[in-house]
């Protein structure tokens, strides 16, 4: 059996951040070294307790203490991200950890964090917008031109222009890309339909009070 950790983070809001990070990290090196097999760090915007916006800046720190390893993002929340930033963060990232990185993903989060990027809740938009999203940021990684039209993005991948020294080349480390997982909160998550579609990992959590 293998063990992980879910790393939301959870702290008293009137600690100092920096304060919390390091012991996170410390955590971190501490699970490493006992043969725990992998983290999932959470994104949160609005609450004070989880003080945790950029999964990918910790997980970027935390390779550096840690040997062994795995660490998702657990999970990106597409709909509040560009797929094209997703894309190439999480490719980088995938290099600096030479492997070591699963991409989660998901279209949950609080009232307040929708409200702050404008979204409408109520229509859907969230997981429309992942679903659009995961499309996007898999195509990219074929690392082929191409154009894309739809409800939420437009644009294009350009052909390369050598002679300018212009073209897309941030392709993941691991082929075709990192391993993908998907959050859903109940058995009938419509958003877990993708994970059977695709064969991708489901990801839950279970909260007890």
């Amino acid at each position: 059996m293998k063990l992980g950790l879910f790393l939301m983070p959870l702290h008293y809001p009137h600690r100092p951040h920096y304060e919390t990070y390091e012991e996170d990290l410390e955590l971190m090196a501490h699970a490493d070294s006992l043969g725990f097999s992998e983290t999932w760090v959470g994104e949160h915007f609005t609450l004070p307790w989880e003080n945790m916006p950029s999964p990918e800046l910790f997980i970027a720190r935390a390779l550096g203490v840690t040997d062994q390893m795995k660490f998702g993002t657990g999970v990106s929340l597409l709909h509040y991200h560009h797929p094209a930033h997703v894309a190439h963060r999480i490719a980088m990232l995938d290099h600096m950890a030479k492997g070591r990185i699963y991409l989660g993903i998901g279209s949950g989060g609080p009232s307040t964090d929708t409200e702050l990027f404008g979204l409408d809740t109520e229509l859907g938009e969230p997981r429309e917008r992942l679903y659009e999203a995961v499309d996007l940021i898999l195509k990219i990684w074929d690392g082929e031109p191409f154009e894309y039209e739809s409800r939420f993005y437009d644009g294009r991948l350009p052909e390369a222009v050598p002679e300018r020294r212009l073209g897309f080349h941030m392709l993941p480390y691991q082929k075709p890309h990192p391993p993908i997982a998907v959050a859903g909160s109940s058995p009938f998550s419509g958003t877990l339909e993708i994970v059977g579609e695709r064969g991708w990992m489901p990801l839950s959590t279970c909260f007890l009070h």
